[in-house]
């Protein structure tokens, strides 16, 4: 039987400065700068990976996170069948601009499945474990922590988001 080939966009969301270009550039590339690349707009990478039977093309969106650009957000959001929803861990914050980041994705593409993910994981923490508790009920997912820098969580983070995206395909 031949394997079963889909393109889906999946979408990166979350403040600037909380990792997403770096966590995109770990996961395709395998590299690491500590150089903050403020993301303009947005930037689509390709990554081809198997989920079960399938052969996905994902077309992963790393959407800018200043929120003064939120008009263009449903825009760059149009099309997404799965997102990750990131923030540091080192900034509560971050943690606190999801509900608005979740929010602002469903009411452009609906329900879509999400997963959280808490970056820089290889610093110490500063979140409180009530508002992941609160982050993991609005998405219906655990949160994944991860680490640019060395690595740790970010190929588990995108295999959810890839099984995510598949979903029933």
């Amino acid at each position: 039987m031949q394997q079963r080939k889909f393109i889906k966009k999946v979408s990166l969301l979350g403040e600037g400065a909380v990792g997403k270009t770096s966590l995109v550039r770990r996961y395709v590339l395998d590299v690491y700068s500590d150089d903050y690349l403020q993301t303009f707009g947005a930037k689509a990478t390709k990554k081809v990976v198997n989920v079960n039977d399938v052969e996905l093309t994902m077309m992963i969106w790393d959407i800018l996170g200043q929120k003064s650009q939120v008009s263009l957000h449903s825009t760059y959001y149009s099309g997404s069948v799965a997102a990750l929803v990131v923030f540091d861990v080192t900034r509560p914050e971050t943690l606190d601009k999801i509900v608005d980041w979740v929010r602002d994705l469903r009411n452009a593409v609906g329900d879509i499945p999400i997963v959280p993910i808490g970056n820089k994981s290889d610093l110490p923490k500063a979140v409180s474990a009530e508002k992941m508790a609160e982050i993991e009920t609005l998405t219906g997912s655990s949160i994944i922590f991860t680490s640019a820098k060395t690595g740790e969580g970010v190929p588990e983070a995108f295999e959810a988001l890839a099984r995510k995206a598949v979903g029933d395909a």
